[in-house]
């Protein structure tokens, strides 16, 4: 009988570890997904934010207020910071904006400039300036299609976004 008492005593003790050990494993499966979730939300957030950036330089761009060189740096710098599934691979789908990236990306800019010995600036500049004539036109087509590119996509996060303020809010 002792033996007995102390088998069910043992059970029982077994049952109730096993099925708080079951009940912790579920919290944790919850709070993973939940931290699954805050990180996309961050993500898409930081999109935004890279967006709407791409948005305005592509803006500047467009309309002359910046040289193109300096906008294919930073565009392309920027957008390769974008994460998930709205990367871009830049060399296919904007194969102007990304020759022009590759041609000044190493050129000496601001103060690494006034470095140069005349004859190097001039060479420098010489070589930025052919490339930025000959691909001008299709540069501004890439940016334009760039632009539209990431208008919906910014606009479909801010629409997120709000959704998920609207979820989190007390009324």
């Amino acid at each position: 009988m002792n033996v007995t008492l102390l088998a069910i005593a043992g059970g029982m003790i077994i049952l109730g570890l096993g099925s708080y050990a079951g009940y912790l494993l579920l919290q944790v499966k919850k709070q993973t997904e939940l931290q699954k979730q805050h990180q996309a939300l961050a993500i898409e957030k930081r999109n935004a934010t890279i967006y709407d950036n791409v948005n305005t330089l592509c803006l500047a761009g467009i309309q002359g207020q910046c040289d193109l060189p300096e906008i294919s740096i930073r565009v392309c710098i920027i957008m390769d910071n974008v994460q998930g599934d709205e990367r871009v691979d830049f060399d296919s789908e904007y194969p102007a904006l990304s020759e022009l990236y590759h041609i000044v990306k190493d050129m000496a800019r601001g103060d690494g400039r006034q470095e140069l010995t005349k004859k190097e600036r001039m060479q420098q500049n010489l070589t930025r300036h052919k490339a930025e004539t000959r691909l001008n036109d299709a540069v501004i087509e890439d940016l334009k299609r760039l632009q539209e590119k990431v208008k919906p996509l910014n606009n479909q996060i801010n629409r997120s976004e709000e959704h998920t303020s609207e979820l989190q809010s007390p009324d």
